[in-house]
Formats: C-alpha cells, structure tokens, sequence
C-alpha cells in the first residue's frame, strides 16, 4: 500500500524525506520541529535553515537530514488556524501539494508527513486529516511514492498498544474464527483455511441480515399490539366509566391487572390504588410509545442513504461535522446526500458510522441496509466494533490501530 498511517516518532522513520512543521522565521519552537532540530544536529540544520531564510506560510524548502535516518528534511511554514477565512485551507494544502512535488523532484521514492497543523498551530484534526488525505490520494493518481502520515508525537508514540489495554482481550473474545482453529485441526493447508473463513463469513453475514429482518416483524408485531392495548381503553375514557373497569376492559398485563380498588396488604412504602394512578400520565405514556414505534416504522424499508440521513437528523448532527468525522471530503458527502440508491463500499459506510455517532446497534442496521454485516470472523471488524461500543468515534485512531495489526485501513 503506497499510503500509510502509522504511530511513531518521525525522527526515527527510514524515509528518504520527512517534513517538518517549520516557522516563518528561520528558528524553531517546541514540539516535533525541536524534536527535528535536536535529531538532525540543532547547529548544523539551523544554519542550513537561514540560509533560507524568511518564508511564508504554505511555503516549502527542502535541506539534508544530516543525522536523521532520512536524507532530507522538507520544511513546510504552517498555517496558523484562526477560524478558517484567512485562507488556512488553501495554505494547508500547498504545504502538502509542494513538499510532495519538491520530494518527487530530488528523487525521493518514500517520504513521511506529520499532521501538519494540528498541533500547536491550532487546526481542527479530522479537517487537518481530510486535507491530507485528499491532497495524498490527488499525489498518488499520477505517480510512486511510499508515503506515511505520522500521527501522533513522541509522547503517545511511547505509550502504542497500551493505549487500549483492554482490546487485545476484546479481540480474543470476540474473533470466532481463531476459536474455531483452535478447536480443529491445525494442519489444515492455507487454501481450506481460506475456505472456511470465507464461508463463515458469510454465514455471519447471513444471520447478522436475518436478525434484522426480525427486527423488522417484531416492531410490527409491537405497533399491532400497542394499538389493540390503547384503542379501547381511549375509548372508555369518555364514556366515564370507573377507572377500575376502563383497566379491565384494556387487558393490561397482569402486574397492573392487579390494582383494585380494596386495600392492598400493608407492605414498606407508599401503595398505589387505580384512584392514585395519573390516567394523563399513562395517556401519555402510551401515544409517545406508540408514536416512536410509528416512527421506526416508517423507516424500515429506507435505503442506506435514507436511514444514514434519518439517523442524522434524530441526533440533530450537523452535516459537516458528520462527514469531517468520517474523513469523507465534502463534494463526496454531497453526492452521497443527493442520491438516494448511493450504494458503499463497506470502509465508507463504515466510515460514516463513525461520522453520524452510531451506536453498535444503529450501525449494524444502517450496515444491513448496504448488504454488509460485522463479522466475528474478520478481525478489522472486531476491532471497529471495539472503538463503537465504547464510543471512541476517530477514524484516524481506528486506523492507527489496524495498521498496528497489519489490517488494511479505512483511510486509503
């Protein structure tokens, strides 16, 4: 894969170019451009640097590693993010764009960028991800080049796997496919070991759609029933009729079938009678209940585009936060918008799972409604589902993580 997202420390990347977040002035400050200074050697890259001299921001230079591993170092002026109307988009890309082109140009064939911007320049990180994303892909339409995105500083370099202690234990949990090999024969050849997994794959699938379907009958099943229940006994209120027998006549389950008129046995606490109960109250109760149930039902045959914006809509999510979340440039998520039978692929759904803030049992409906499932047979599913459940919603997090386990990235 010629683009990767990676945790690591880029004064240690094997690259044969790094970019570094410079200032306008020929001087560093803190953070990854001290860190680069201190590895390439302060004295020697300061006076290679003004030389330079003053430059702009967006602006590119490129001057020797000297002791980094890399060869060289290109030197990208950041834009200082104010509120994004001074041109700090524009800027942001021309650093990308240039370092990219002034790489390609002195023969480099791998090169590693940080976030640029993100840090103490104060750009927003799903923005600042987007750009580089976008401007990377553009790059890699036309030409060949290893390109790695540096994510994180040193100081969460340190910490790697242990910043989900628990997950691997989630993994092991949770990956059908490892038990089962762990039940059978270890001496199976690659080819039936492929076979069974795509095969149980499927099979997950299957079932993962199966429940769905019976989600579906069962909320039917729960309209009918709601409106048998309430039906009669809104039409026993204005008859007048005693409040003991508009119960009865409403066949409530038994727990509140029991409510009589005669004194309870004494027990701890306040007792309710059927004067006590609050007829408005479980009015109420009920046409809110039966109202959401209508809801849902409307949506049951929705296409993926349909639920996605319905769900949108029922968070009360802004659109650009949803698709800055998912990583997804705007033009796309217009398209997706605008198009009822948009159809997937199972990273961008994904992905806009991440964006709309699903729960676990939100995405795997809106994933049915594309055709796809989370296997427990594919462990870059189990790890998605991972960061779902507990809410964790940054697609460049789950990224790093898959790459930590030589999965293939949502991001490409």
């Amino acid at each position: 894969m010629p683009f990767k997202i990676v945790r690591n420390d880029i004064t240690k990347m094997q690259v044969d170019a790094i970019v570094n977040t410079a200032n306008e002035a020929p001087q560093y400050a803190s953070g990854v451009d001290h860190a680069v200074y201190k590895a390439a050697g302060e004295e020697q890259l300061l006076a290679e640097r003004r030389k330079i001299g003053w430059m702009e921001e967006g602006q590119v230079a490129i001057t020797p590693g000297f002791q980094l591993p890399a060869r060289y170092i290109i030197h990208a002026v950041s834009p200082c993010y104010i509120d994004g109307t001074f041109g700090e988009e524009e800027k942001l890309r021309k650093c990308y764009r240039d370092s990219l082109a002034l790489a390609y140009k002195n023969g480099c064939t791998s090169i590693a960028f940080p976030l640029i911007a993100t840090g103490s320049f104060g750009y927003p990180k799903e923005e600042g991800m987007r750009i580089a994303v976008d401007e990377i892909n553009a790059f890699l339409l036309t030409h060949q080049m290893l390109i790695y995105l540096v994510v994180f500083d040193q100081t969460a370099t340190r910490l790697g796997r242990n910043l989900y202690p628990d997950l691997e234990a989630y993994i092991d949990q949770n990956y059908v496919s490892e038990k089962k090999r762990e039940e059978y024969d270890i001496g199976l050849d690659a080819i039936q070991v492929r076979e069974e997994s795509a095969y149980e794959q499927q099979a997950a699938e299957r079932r993962e759609l199966e429940a769905f379907l019976l989600r579906r009958v069962e909320l039917t099943r729960i309209l009918h029933q709601s409106e048998r229940d309430v039906k009669p006994f809104l039409a026993e209120k204005s008859e007048g009729m005693p409040m003991a027998s508009r119960i009865q006549r409403c066949e409530l389950p038994p727990q509140k079938a029991t409510l009589q008129k005669e004194e309870p046995e004494p027990k701890e606490g306040p007792v309710l009678s059927c004067e006590d109960m609050d007829y408005e109250a479980y009015e109420e109760f009920q046409e809110e209940k039966e109202s959401a149930i209508k809801e849902r039902m409307k949506h049951l045959t929705d296409s993926f585009q349909e639920y996605l914006f319905y769900l949108i809509g029922q968070k009360n999510l802004d659109n650009v936060d949803v698709y800055k979340r998912a990583i997804i440039n705007k033009k796309n998520f217009s398209k997706i918008k605008t198009n009822p039978n948009y159809h997937p692929d199972k990273s961008t759904a994904l992905r806009l799972c991440v964006g709309a803030l699903l729960n676990l049992d939100e995405t795997k409906d809106l994933l049915a409604r594309a055709g796809y499932a989370l296997s427990p047979c594919d462990k870059r599913d189990i790890i998605f589902s991972y960061f779902i459940e507990r809410g964790i919603y940054d697609v460049t997090e789950i990224d790093i993580t898959l790459e930590e386990h030589g999965l293939p990235c949502f991001i490409d």
